[in-house]
């Protein structure tokens, strides 16, 4: 069976997924979302900051944008903060989160992992980024996919 980014998940995990989001989102002022594509070619960091600015996450007013990539053909994923986040926070924040989610991609709990790194994410994240009354959601907490081939030539 063909793996692709916008079946990888059921329609109810990616709801899961969404609700993560808005949890998270509910501890901080930063911004997370999760994008998952079909497959890459490339270095997956390269592959994640591209994927940043392509779908406007560079544009949050604080810039503190969060990005969970995964590619899931590749079995590989990233985590990456926008330049607000990555002045405040200390050398190795994301270690845990990456951590954790890993621990669940061995067991082949591929939402578990997901969920688990968005809350801690944003657990982590109130300290720098507190979330206020006046918090507007910047980005849509949605998943994001590309399933072409294309992707892996961008």
């Amino acid at each position: 069976m063909e793996i692709k980014a916008s079946t990888f998940f059921s329609k109810d995990q990616q709801l899961l997924i969404r609700d993560a989001i808005k949890q998270a989102e509910g501890e901080t002022s930063g911004e997370i979302r999760v994008h998952i594509e079909t497959s890459l070619s490339g270095n997956v960091l390269d592959r994640a900051a591209w994927i940043f600015r392509h779908i406007k996450m560079h544009e949050t007013d604080d810039r503190n944008g969060v990005l969970f990539y995964l590619a899931v053909r590749n079995k590989k994923f990233a985590v990456i903060g926008d330049g607000g986040i990555n002045s405040r926070v200390p050398e190795g924040f994301w270690d845990t989160v990456k951590d954790t989610i890993e621990s669940h991609f061995r067991e082949g709990e591929y939402c578990e992992g997901i969920i688990e790194g968005v809350l801690l994410a944003g657990r982590q994240l109130r300290d720098h980024f507190p979330h206020e009354r006046d918090d507007v959601n910047e980005l849509p907490d949605e998943i994001s996919f590309e399933d072409n081939e294309q992707a892996e030539k961008q």
